[in-house]
């Protein structure tokens, strides 16, 4: 129940998550999107499809209003194209970016795909960059806008609860998220500027592909934003999470977010007033230390921790959290983050205690591949 005393269901919300195909004897990048995309079941393959390059798969789940559907949704889709993967001879891994160096996998042979290699040049070049994307179901597109304007400020906790790629090339890169960094220099990655109105946000989409930084639509890369094809937010900042309960409370905290989004709309409160250059700045920060980084407090103005601002924004979005029947979820797997880290810090501690990078490619496919969806497929 609302504070108006209304009634409101939970939010409806869908994730897609990107994985890195790996070759299981060397580690490295596999080009084998094609074949495991064939070795999956015709009837999985509508939540399956392609991205940019031949190394990487994307999953989406199908809309649901349960928190624990989809988790099961995560687990049986992620289960079944790790079987897929192993049957066409590679590995599936939920990491950022590829820990290791290697030859970079080709581009899919796809129109959008070869002319956005084409425009873009070396920012298309190597690296297989896996994020996670949440959908929140917001029909009404003015009320999607200045919902919009409402989470921008708090997103920088949600990329920090993310980080997940600390390696690359070999080599602990001194960042949480090397995947932030790297798709940093794509234009229109960053925060959503602050928007009047529906009118203003295709205002803003005419003027970028009019002026040839993008595409299409579909190159607005902002951390939040209207979906092309659905009546959703889309809030698409973050690595893909290593496992689906560190994915599902991600999820969560999203819904969790926009739900009280909603609510500050409809009671009129003001956005609050975070300046770009130190949003930016905190995105940064995040990306480098995690939930070490420091960012600013929207409602304070003070800088604080994400890992502190993840403990007020968990309050702050508790009664939401409350009404959709996440809240115990939430709690738990803010304490699991507590005890075990981010996935960033289990990658380091890993490494620390093998004492190579070379062991993170087996680790990162034990923590994607639920056991029993795997074995479930083979059967």
């Amino acid at each position: 129940m609302t504070g108006s005393g209304v009634v409101r269901p939970p939010l409806r919300l869908g994730v897609e998550e990107e994985f890195l195909l790996l070759d299981p004897d060397t580690g490295q990048s596999s080009p084998r999107s094609r074949a495991v995309i064939e070795a999956v079941p015709a009837d999985w393959r509508a939540h399956l499809q392609y991205e940019f390059l031949s190394a990487q798969v994307e999953i989406g789940t199908p809309p649901t209003r349960d928190l624990g559907e989809l988790e099961r949704s995560l687990a049986d889709l992620r289960g079944t194209v790790a079987a897929a993967a192993r049957s066409a001879g590679a590995r599936l891994a939920a990491v950022g970016a590829p820990p290791l160096p290697g030859p970079a996998a080709p581009v899919v042979a796809r129109p959008r795909y070869l002319e956005l290699a084409n425009r873009y040049g070396a920012l298309a070049d190597g690296t297989a960059l896996n994020g996670m994307h949440v959908h929140v179901e917001v029909a009404d597109r003015d009320l999607a806008v200045r919902v919009l304007n409402h989470v921008r400020p708090w997103l920088p906790v949600l990329a920090a609860v993310s980080a997940n790629s600390p390696y690359a090339d070999g080599r602990d890169t001194g960042f949480a998220s090397w995947r932030s960094v790297r798709w940093g220099t794509w234009p229109t990655v960053g925060p959503t500027p602050l928007l009047r109105s529906p009118a203003h946000y295709a205002e803003l989409v005419e003027r970028l592909i009019d002026g040839g930084v993008i595409m299409d639509e579909g190159m607005v890369y902002w951390f939040a934003r209207l979906s092309r094809h659905l009546p959703t937010v889309e809030i698409r900042l973050g690595d893909v999470h290593a496992t689906v309960a560190d994915a599902v409370l991600s999820a969560a905290l999203v819904r969790g977010l926009v739900g009280r989004a909603l609510d500050d709309v409809a009671a009129g409160a003001p956005v609050p007033a975070v300046p770009d250059a130190l949003l930016r700045a905190a995105h940064w920060a995040v990306a480098r230390d995690g939930l070490a980084g420091r960012v600013v407090d929207p409602v304070s103005g003070a800088q604080r921790t994400a890992g502190r601002l993840l403990r007020d924004l968990v309050t702050r979005i508790t009664p939401v959290l409350r009404r959709h029947g996440d809240l115990a979820a939430v709690r738990e797997g803010v304490q699991r983050l507590r005890t075990a880290g981010i996935g960033a810090a289990r990658q380091r501690a890993h490494v620390r205690a093998t004492g190579t990078v070379e062991a993170l490619p087996p680790y990162l496919t034990a923590m994607t591949e639920p056991a029993e969806a795997v074995a479930d497929f083979a059967a």
